[in-house]
């Protein structure tokens, strides 16, 4: 249609001749309608009125869909074709059937409304000052009535995400309300908002949290809740977290301390729904999965068992432990094999435990299937720590000893054998280097091609390297690199469903995201895959890191006793267990851009310069702190077994900081302020920057309040030419008298 002032226009009378075009006019109420809505999500109109007896209607936007009432609607159109053409050409009202609408009949009508589909309520309030809740298939009697208006409700607002009832009255008056005990929490007066002249229009914003108000003016009013300080750190666990899952099914998430402790969580929240605890007796828990269904939980313990349980209830199902001695469960996993369903557990026993999942089966007591031949006599010589799946058939497992081996499950054969590499630098401790590997992961998409020369397995190896391993054309070693510049190991490995980014956690708390969609394709990597990001998630090792790539979030538990939900790109969601619960589907209630308080104090979070490491470093360590590696620097040698001895201004300047740490720890009992404000599971470690030490601490003496007349002779001079004497320098020429 043409333009009318540059806008796109069209009228009824063209839009009801459009062929595209169904064009209905309904006749609803008896009087004037004061608000129209139309929600998609129960294909329905709302629509209110002063009128009592159709104070508010639901009813549907087409023709009735009662198949009585349609016949009767057609018998009636061929007697009177002629009459029903000229009424939907011109648009006159029509009736709708009762059965396509519901009237609710409210005293003095309805001027505003608002409904909400999560909730299932609807809200009206009108000229009796009352708003009134309801459901809106019951339009008999309301649920719930909120009586503190003073004037006719002009505007109501269900926030869902904050939890909240906005309404206001025609004198301007704004109440916030609890959508779960129906109090009223707050009053803004026009007054105090600067709110002048007669209400126009009103609309709340979730996105700012505001409510924008048009008068004689426009104003916005944000929403600014008082946040409570809390007294201890967000926590969700009272002892470190060892694993945690996510359960796609019931949208729930499942974490497990050392204490057996199993809590379930709501994703969408971040609220406790239950927990059991005791799951494997006096012994710790040490991994979980889920089976094919989601409804069971399988969980592995030191004592040896595998526990098959209905986590809704903390009801054990079956109990899955091999004959002779309980050796510790490492890891579990489970599996479909050509239409039979398995779990699959290793550990300590050094052999791969595989255990039928038969549902008719009612014995408590299960046992493995008799082990494969080249498990015992081509297995693992150490404890197997991990074990991953790549289905149809394939199944790796990893040792202490930094053994990994490829099984096809099919047949029990080994089909390769992988040797991580020792550490580069050469050197040994007496004890001989770690080289366990404890994280898996298949690149599934690079597996499923058999025979091409593309990494296609991720593992973990000694000193925070990063191995990526080829397994199909010649089995071996395409890329070692290192993503910690401390060096720290890495403790969970996550890839995209695609295998485009990886996700690597270490044992100080950080995440990696690599970019691996290119990498490793055609044979020997010399250089890193790119690092699109890294983060800081906890302040211990990380546990668990798991990707819900249909909800774009990351999920990761650590040894602090937290279990987090971050977004794909590092952006912190919050802590299970927090007292303001989120909500998942709105990120205005996620705890971004705020991170933990615990990460900002811990000193590992500092950045590595020269600065915070402590004294200046000679040529040969700034070349060093040049390349990146002041962490690994080797420490300054003792002051009294070098050839310079050290000043006496330096040994001065070291005596006084001794004396105002002495004081300050005096100050805080013994403990330093760092130190209180992380959990007590977390012992002080070594190597902490230096520039905290430099800190003067001084005694404030109490002053009393000024009695005399104020010194006013120094108004009218240059401030800038005055020397006043500062305590530096009384302090430098106390030394210079000393010395």
């Amino acid at each position: 249609m043409p333009k009318v002032e540059n806008m796109p226009n069209i009228t009824i009378n063209n839009a009801i001749t459009s062929p595209n075009v169904n064009y209905i006019r309904w006749k609803v109420h008896g009087d004037w309608v004061t608000q129209l809505n139309y929600y998609d999500s129960m294909k329905a109109v709302i629509s209110s009125s002063n009128h009592e007896s159709t104070a508010l209607v639901i009813g549907c936007t087409l023709e009735t869909t009662n198949v009585k009432q349609k016949m009767k609607e057609i018998k009636n159109l061929r007697k009177d074709v002629k009459t029903r053409k000229g009424q939907t050409f011109l648009g006159l009202p029509q009736r709708r059937a009762e059965c396509d609408q519901t009237v609710f009949r409210i005293y003095k009508g309805v001027k505003a409304f608002s409904f909400c589909k999560r909730r299932n309520l609807l809200l009206t309030g009108g000229m009796d000052r009352i708003i009134r809740v309801w459901n809106p298939y019951l339009p008999g009697k309301p649920t719930g009535m909120l009586r503190n208006h003073a004037a006719p409700v002009s505007y109501i607002h269900v926030s869902a995400e904050d939890n909240k009832i906005f309404s206001m009255s025609v004198d301007n008056m704004i109440k916030i309300w609890d959508l779960e005990t129906y109090c009223c929490l707050f009053t803004a007066s026009s007054k105090v908002s600067g709110i002048k002249g007669e209400l126009a229009a009103c609309l709340y914003l979730p996105g700012p949290r505001a409510l924008c108000v048009a008068t004689d003016a426009a104003a916005l009013l944000y929403l600014r809740q008082r946040s409570i300080p809390e007294l201890h750190l967000a926590l969700s666990h009272r002892e470190p977290v060892v694993c945690c899952r996510y359960n796609p099914t019931f949208r729930q998430v499942v974490s497990c301390s050392e204490a057996a402790m199993v809590k379930i969580w709501d994703f969408e929240t971040g609220k406790q729904l239950s927990e059991f605890m005791g799951a494997h007796g006096n012994a710790g828990i040490t991994c979980l999965t889920f089976d094919s269904s989601g409804r069971r939980l399988v969980t592995g313990g030191r004592d040896g068992c595998l526990k098959i349980w209905s986590y809704n209830n903390g009801h054990c199902l079956h109990t899955l432990k091999r004959d002779g001695k309980q050796n510790e469960v490492c890891d579990c996993t489970y599996m479909e094999v050509n239409q039979n369903k398995c779990i699959i557990a290793v550990g300590w026993d050094r052999r791969i435990n595989v255990y039928f999942d038969t549902p008719r089966d009612f014995h408590h007591f299960w046992k493995p299937q008799p082990p494969w031949q080249d498990d015992v006599n081509h297995g693992h010589k150490e404890d197997i720590l991990c074990v991953a799946q790549c289905p149809p058939f394939l199944l790796a497992t990893s040792s202490y000893d930094g053994e990994i081996i490829i099984w096809n499950v099919i047949s029990g054969h080994i089909y390769c054998k992988l040797n991580t590499p020792s550490p580069t630098d050469g050197t040994e401790h007496r004890e001989g280097p770690d080289r366990s590997v404890s994280c898996l992961a298949f690149l599934k998409t690079r597996a499923a091609q058999l025979e091409s020369p593309a990494a296609s397995l991720l593992a973990n190896g000694p000193e925070g390297s990063v191995t990526f391993w080829r397994l199909f054309g010649g089995a071996g070693l395409v890329a070692n690199f290192t993503p910690s510049k401390g060096q720290a190991q890495i403790s969970s490995i996550a890839v995209t469903t695609g295998d485009a980014l990886a996700y690597l956690a270490d044992q100080q708390g950080f995440v990696h995201i690599y970019d691996i969609k290119e990498y490793g394709l055609q044979g020997l990597e010399p250089q890193p895959p790119r690092n699109v990001m890294f983060w800081r998630a906890h302040i211990s090792m990380v546990t668990s890191l798991e990707l819900i790539e249909e909800e774009k979030v990351l999920l990761s538990s650590s040894l602090d006793c937290t279990v987090r939900l971050w977004s794909r790109d590092g952006e912190f969601i919050g802590t299970f267990g927090q007292s303001n619960p989120w909500d998942i589907f709105t990120p205005a209630s996620w705890s971004h851009p705020r991170i933990p308080c615990e990460i900002l104090t811990d000193p590992q979070s500092m950045p590595a310069h020269s600065v915070l490491e402590g004294d200046v470093p000679t040529m040969h360590e700034e070349g060093e702190a040049e390349q990146g590696n002041v962490r690994g620097r080797k420490p300054c040698a003792d002051p009294e077994k070098t050839s310079n001895p050290c000043s006496p201004k330096d040994f001065i300047l070291e005596t006084e900081t001794k004396e105002d740490i002495n004081q300050w720890y005096a100050f805080c009992d013994g403990k330093s302020p760092l130190a209180q404000s992380k959990p007590s599971q977390r012992a002080s470690e070594p190597g902490w920057p230096r520039i905290y030490h430099t800190l003067r601490c001084h005694e404030v003496a109490c002053v009393s309040a000024l009695r005399e007349k104020p010194d006013l002779s120094i108004i009218g001079s240059d401030l800038f030419n005055l020397n006043f004497p500062t305590q530096e320098n009384e302090g430098n020429e106390a030394v210079q008298k000393e010395l």
